[in-house]
């Protein structure tokens, strides 16, 4: 029987500021009509300097592995993709798998800045359907709030703060999964309703 790759489950998490476009200072010479019409964005969420990336990156976790029906323990991999993590060493990933209790779970960083992702959406369903893996945690987290030039009008009302997760394991039934990750876009067939 063909196995598939599902996402069973997902999570996200934001801390509580927000930095609202009209927030900016009037020395960056924006606006809220000038971010929005631009680029879409009303507010970002803004990180408290005691949240590192892996505390938003456990609360999304925690999430979708409730969403899932699983617990930490049935994880294989933890993957992170991030460009902001707690530390250069121990990855942000390991640094998550303490934080789950999920010894058993190998754990790596994966570092492609907005494509990250979608990267490792595609390394999951790889492993998934490779039978490497079984249960896959895919989180993406961010505290960009952290590196961004608040001077520089170009870069700064882009980025906030957040992380968002998934649960992608295999899947036997056929009609239902991921099919297949090209061009930075992800096609999915069948039931694909989320738990």
């Amino acid at each position: 029987m063909t196995r598939r790759s599902v996402v069973a489950g997902v999570g996200s998490a934001l801390p509580r500021r927000v930095l609202r476009n009209d927030d900016f200072p009037a020395s960056l010479e924006t606006s809220d009509e000038w971010i929005r019409t631009r680029t879409g964005i009303r507010e970002r969420r803004i990180a408290d300097p005691s949240m590192a990336s892996s505390d938003l990156a456990f609360r999304a976790a925690m999430s979708a592995l409730e969403k899932a029906g699983r617990k930490p323990t049935d994880l294989d991999l933890i993957m992170v993709a991030t460009v902001t993590p707690d530390y250069v060493f121990p990855s942000c990933a390991c640094t998550l798998q303490a934080k789950l209790g999920a010894p058993q779970a190998a754990a790596f960083d994966l570092n492609a800045a907005c494509t990250g992702f979608i990267y490792g959406l595609s390394m999951a369903r790889a492993l998934i359907l490779s039978e490497q893996a079984k249960c896959i945690l895919l989180v993406g987290v961010e505290t960009l709030s952290r590196i961004v030039d608040y001077q520089d009008r170009s870069t700064c009302i882009l980025f906030g703060d957040a992380a968002g997760a998934a649960i992608v394991e295999g899947f036997p039934e056929p009609g239902r999964g991921i099919l297949a990750i090209r061009d930075g876009q992800m096609d999915i067939f069948g039931d694909h309703q989320l738990r």
